[in-house]
């Protein structure tokens, strides 16, 4: 216990000494809003990947479709899908609240992935979905991960697609959010974030109902990258593991990544059972 203090010193590091009988030493951190944004009644779909297949363990229950032999491998929770890179995708059929209704003016999409190799100059879809007018994407590309939207008809918005250097064979945490947006372009309105923290704003708005396909893995009919139009269809596959696909209608937070991303922090030995078993039973109860 302590029993008396007669000097506080505060450094420009952070670090508080406290100095008397007893002295203690300990840093703290810039006090920021951390408070959660992330709504179960919003969730439009979350691929575990546990059991081995592509099942939607949301009430949604909107079940993806093997196309190759995607591996059920150890992932950074649980279990995760292993794709060759040329042949392995999953498809994930239409969905109201994910392509066919809309508008929606809150979106999150976010996955755990590991590519094998970072450098290949052809891209490497982690999720898309749209076309060539309006859509999401998250791919690789020539060693950074790049996320990508864009809603060029009703009020053209031409696109945004942040990025940022990533490293092969390791787990990351990429995400996109579409954040209070509105049927016009504004700053601000789309965001990247990775392994836990915000990399970019960038002008967006809110994406309307586009009825082209839903797949992880691959590109299954048309999307649009930084650099152009992918007008392919079955094209542009990922080379790596791919775990825990979620797409949500509402906007996480600084506080909902921070747990999300907590697992990158601890070496994956089976599955996890604290913070990430909460947040998938979370998940799950509606």
């Amino acid at each position: 216990m302590i029993q008396a203090l007669n000097k506080i010193r505060i450094h420009r590091s952070g670090i508080i000494v406290l100095s008397g009988f007893t002295s203690l030493l300990f840093t703290f951190l810039p006090i920021m809003r951390v408070d959660a944004q992330r709504n179960e009644a919003t969730v439009a779909g979350n691929w575990t990947f546990n059991d081995g297949s592509a099942k939607d363990s949301s009430n949604k229950r909107l079940h993806g479709v093997f196309v190759g032999d995607p591996k059920s491998v150890n992932g950074i929770v649980g279990k995760a899908l292993q794709f060759n890179g040329k042949s392995d995708a999953v498809n994930i059929p239409d969905s109201v609240n994910i392509n066919t209704g809309g508008p929606y003016t809150n979106r999150t999409v976010a996955a755990f992935f590991k590519c094998a190799d970072i450098s290949k100059n052809q891209k490497q879809v982690i999720y898309q979905e749209g076309g060539g007018t309006r859509g999401l994407a998250i791919y690789v590309h020539s060693g950074k991960v790049y996320v990508g939207g864009w809603n060029q008809a009703e009020y053209n918005w031409d696109g945004a697609w942040p990025s940022a250097k990533i490293r092969a064979n390791r787990w990351h945490h990429i995400a996109l959010v579409i954040r209070d947006a509105s049927g016009r372009v504004e700053n601000d309105k789309f965001e990247m974030w990775l392994d836990g923290q915000l990399i970019d704003k960038e002008k967006g708005g809110q994406l309307h109902m586009h009825g082209n396909n839903i797949s992880i893995g691959h590109v299954t009919q048309k999307t649009v990258y930084h650099d152009g139009l992918q007008d392919g269809t079955n094209v542009d596959w990922f080379g790596g593991v791919i775990d825990e696909v979620i797409v949500y209608n509402s906007a996480f937070a600084m506080a909902d990544f921070a747990k999300i991303a907590h697992p990158l922090s601890i070496e994956p030995k089976g599955k996890f059972t604290t913070t990430w078993g909460y947040l998938k039973s979370k998940r799950t109860e509606n």
